[in-house]
């Protein structure tokens, strides 16, 4: 956590060197950054709390054996499934089709208390109000802006990664 802190700071006072050339291209740079840094952070923390969450419960993915799900994605080469020759491709394609959309449907619903947290969500709508608010003001420079967002997403990642690791 106290190395988490001391990454900002740094980071911080490297962007407050941009007040040196001028306060439009600082602000462009800071409010970018700070909003990559927070939805990255978000979003790590939220799927962190989602992993345990499922760890605690016990819950396992598809509740299969992990090599066969390695070996095997699909589940070609199944013993279970034993179609008959005289069914027709149509038959066999909707089976299919049907064993696909309960896995895709089921795997949205475990992720999706991750994809709508309020930790995700906040910064999101920080983003878009600090571009308008920008853009509104006629301080907006894209360049600095785009900056700001890359510096944002690596800050992010690595202050976000030493912060949920020490939780």
């Amino acid at each position: 956590m106290i190395a988490s802190i001391k990454l900002f700071v740094c980071i911080q006072a490297a962007l407050g060197l941009l007040l040196l050339v001028s306060f439009q291209f600082f602000i462009n740079v800071e409010v970018a950054f700070i909003s990559a840094l927070l939805i990255i952070m978000g979003s790590m923390y939220s799927y962190a709390q989602l992993v345990k969450r499922r760890l605690n419960s016990g819950e396992t993915p598809l509740s299969d054996d992990l090599v066969d799900t390695i070996d095997d994605p699909y589940d070609l080469y199944s013993k279970e499934i034993a179609f008959d020759e005289q069914m027709e491709l149509k038959e066999i394609i909707k089976e299919e089709k049907k064993r696909i959309k309960t896995h895709g449907f089921k795997n949205f619903k475990v992720g999706s208390g991750a994809l709508i947290s309020w930790y995700r969500i906040v910064p999101y709508l920080f983003l878009i109000l600090g571009f308008m608010a920008l853009n509104n003001k006629q301080l907006l420079l894209l360049l600095p802006y785009l900056s700001g967002l890359g510096v944002g997403i690596v800050s992010g990642y690595f202050i976000g990664k030493n912060f949920i690791q020490k939780s």
